[in-house]
């Protein structure tokens, strides 16, 4: 009963976010971080600074999460335990989120293409233009075949499609399509879930270091 209720709430939550920024033509964001990073999602109709600033921030913020009780994590460790914990619903998302992420997530939701207050399975619209970037630029052959054949037949879910990313994780290391989708449907479509008034943003950042990350993707 309370499960339901709660639903019904983060759902009328979400649904009123998306009406109020809907009234926004363009996002309004300019704080960013990293553009001094390689703008690795490059589709057509797509807001780029702002999708690179996102998937960045994952980034960081996951691999900050995991170096909290082992300083020697690297970025694949980080993508491992968050992608399985994120396909089995076993994460808390209030511990991970960033203040700049936030500020970050309040800019996706002016991107009314993203979202889909209609999807029970997700929030992310299937049908964006940042799915469509991710399922044409994926780099592995299987996992391309996969997610066009769900987005194809409106069988797409974070569970269909998480459970063959979680064997191939180390993937988006090299491959920022497979990143990208990770971070969107596993990490941002879950925050309209996280209540921000209760999240301490005063917990201390860790300080990523991209160079020290592994490029294995085998």
């Amino acid at each position: 009963m309370n499960f339901n209720r709660n639903s019904k709430i983060y759902f009328i939550a979400f649904l009123f976010s998306l009406i109020v920024f809907s009234c926004k033509t363009d996002s309004s964001f300019s704080n960013f971080k990293y553009l001094d990073k390689p703008q690795v999602l490059n589709c057509e109709g797509l807001n780029s600074k702002l999708y690179n600033e996102a998937l960045y921030c994952f980034e960081d913020d996951i691999l900050a999460f995991y170096s909290k009780n082992n300083t020697k994590a690297s970025l694949v460790n980080a993508y491992s335990q968050f992608v399985r914990m994120a396909v089995y619903g076993s994460l808390n998302y209030d511990n991970i989120v960033s203040k700049h992420t936030k500020e970050v997530f309040e800019a996706l939701k002016s991107e009314a293409d993203l979202w889909d207050a209609k999807n029970p399975k997700s929030h992310l619209n299937y049908n964006s233009t940042i799915m469509n970037c991710i399922a044409n630029n994926i780099k592995d052959d299987n996992l391309k075949t996969t997610l066009n054949a769900l987005m194809s037949t409106n069988s797409m879910s974070p569970k269909l499609f998480g459970t063959p990313v979680m064997n191939k994780y180390r993937n988006a290391l090299n491959d920022k399509y497979l990143g990208a989708y990770i971070a969107f449907d596993l990490y941002f479509a879950k925050l309209f879930t996280v209540d921000f008034a209760k999240v301490n943003f005063d917990k201390p950042e860790q300080k990523v270091d991209f160079n020290k990350i592994p490029q294995d993707s085998k």
